[in-house]
């Protein structure tokens, strides 16, 4: 930081005496250190250990040798406009969303910031720039304290439990507008814009849109909004649960994907100058349906998005694209020509933003860089053709995610390795256990 910076930033943080500095592991959970208000507003270096950003959803590693068999640190940098007083803190706090650095400056091929960075970068030398929003879906449950007993929606004011036909809903009945209120409260406090919010289909779950812009500010804003759910959630006492299916019977959580490309202070270049789409708009679609299949894990990353993926109401698991058919892996919004986009619907509410975004961009500038040429569209309800399916269970997302070139070309073998040996932790602890329904259905027949 200047001193100017510095001087600007110290005025921000008043009263201030810890500051959560954070970056995403590869789930996309907030992990770091509290560091004094005084070392970082003096530039104080702050290191942490390679194997941090492979850490698993249980709490462990996979081996050494996937992050360096030293476990090395690595250096947590932050500019100044990454800096957030936190309005949710009883106590003045603040959280710094900061990237993880190799010690000699060098980008960190396991941080997925980096790498939707290094995406970015690719567009930006062929004169693009990608333009993303995303709508983020979330249920909101009373306090949850035993993982044995299912979700339950809070109680509402005339003392019931929503039980399904509230979706888009706007009556206060759920008891839920203080908690609301918070919310955009914090939201506002933090810069995050909002576009629209919605009682969605499932019971207790909302979505809400957040405004296009930039890639990596988009990732930063969602990556906050959902510790921002969570950390509101607890002090009004709710679990608000990011899960891709939380409730049975009920429709997952979706972290939908728009995006478009526009030339570097000009138009999109997805519509030409009558309003028809152009090929680049075609050969985007391509580079999606092209890489859906390799990239399938890093947007359904959980035994449970699975469940979201194989109910497949508005959530398809295919690379199948259409206009305005939301039956579709890619749906071409209706809109105006200059706001054409293609919605990757492939995403649960679980996937990590900064990893997400990169795949999808990813996929997209693979289809312009190669001119690849998209199957028709589908319309209607139809039967996905074979070759535009996906995996459809953890295992088979991860041995295809494992064997993609297309994965190790954008993303590094460190990463691709990296990331599939801490999912195959995953995976072994999940089939360590033995599931109510085998005990209830199996245990008295088999």
């Amino acid at each position: 930081m200047t001193a100017d910076d510095r001087r600007s930033l110290a005025e921000r943080l008043k009263g201030i005496d810890e500051i959560e500095c954070v970056t995403a592991d590869l789930n996309g959970v907030p992990r770091g250190k509290v560091m004094s208000g005084a070392g970082f507003l003096e530039g104080r270096r702050l290191q942490l250990a390679r194997g941090v950003l492979l850490q698993c959803m249980m709490g462990g590693y996979p081996p050494a040798r996937y992050y360096g068999s030293d476990d090395g640190d690595l250096a947590l940098t932050c500019p100044p406009e990454r800096v957030f007083r936190l309005p949710w803190s009883e106590t003045p706090r603040a959280l710094a969303i900061c990237d993880a650095e190799e010690l000699d400056g060098r980008s960190c091929g396991l941080s997925t910031r980096s790498l939707l960075r290094r995406v970015v970068e690719g567009y930006a030398e062929h004169g693009w720039q990608p333009v993303v929003a995303t709508e983020l879906e979330f249920f909101v449950f009373e306090r949850h304290a035993d993982p044995q007993q299912p979700f339950l929606p809070p109680a509402g004011l005339d003392g019931r439990r929503e039980c399904g036909h509230s979706a888009f809903s706007v009556s206060s009945n759920n008891g839920l507008r203080p908690f609301f209120a918070e919310v955009y409260r914090c939201m506002e406090a933090l810069g995050l814009p909002r576009d629209t919010f919605m009682h969605e289909m499932g019971v207790s779950q909302f979505e809400i849109n957040l405004l296009h812009g930039d890639p990596l500010q988009v990732a930063d804003q969602t990556f906050l909004f959902k510790h921002l759910l969570k950390e509101v959630g607890l002090k009004h006492g709710l679990s608000v649960v990011c899960m891709a299916k939380p409730l049975p019977h009920t429709p997952g959580s979706s972290m939908h994907i728009h995006q478009s490309v526009v030339e570097q202070g000009g138009d999109n270049i997805f519509s030409s100058a009558d309003g028809e789409a152009t090929p680049a708009f075609f050969h985007f679609i391509a580079g999606q349906q092209a890489a859906m299949a390799d990239f399938t894990l890093l947007f359904a990353p959980h035994v449970n998005s699975y469940q979201r993926l194989c109910h497949p109401y508005a959530s398809p698991n295919n690379a199948c694209w259409s206009h305005d058919n939301r039956a579709a892996g890619l749906r071409i919004p209706a809109s105006a020509p200059a706001a054409r986009r293609v919605e990757n619907r492939l995403p649960g509410a679980d996937a990590n933003p900064y990893l997400a975004i990169a795949a999808s961009l990813a996929a997209g500038l693979h289809g312009l860089r190669c001119g690849l040429q998209p199957s028709a569209p589908i319309q209607g309800e139809f039967e996905e053709p074979e070759a535009l399916s996906l995996p459809c269970t953890l295992h088979a997302a991860l041995q295809r995610l494992k064997g993609s070139a297309l994965a190790r070309q954008w993303f590094g073998d460190e990463f691709v390795d990296g990331y599939c040996a801490s999912k195959e932790m995953e995976l072994m602890s999940y089939l360590d256990e033995i599931t109510p329904w085998e005990r209830r259905v199996l245990g008295t027949q088999a």
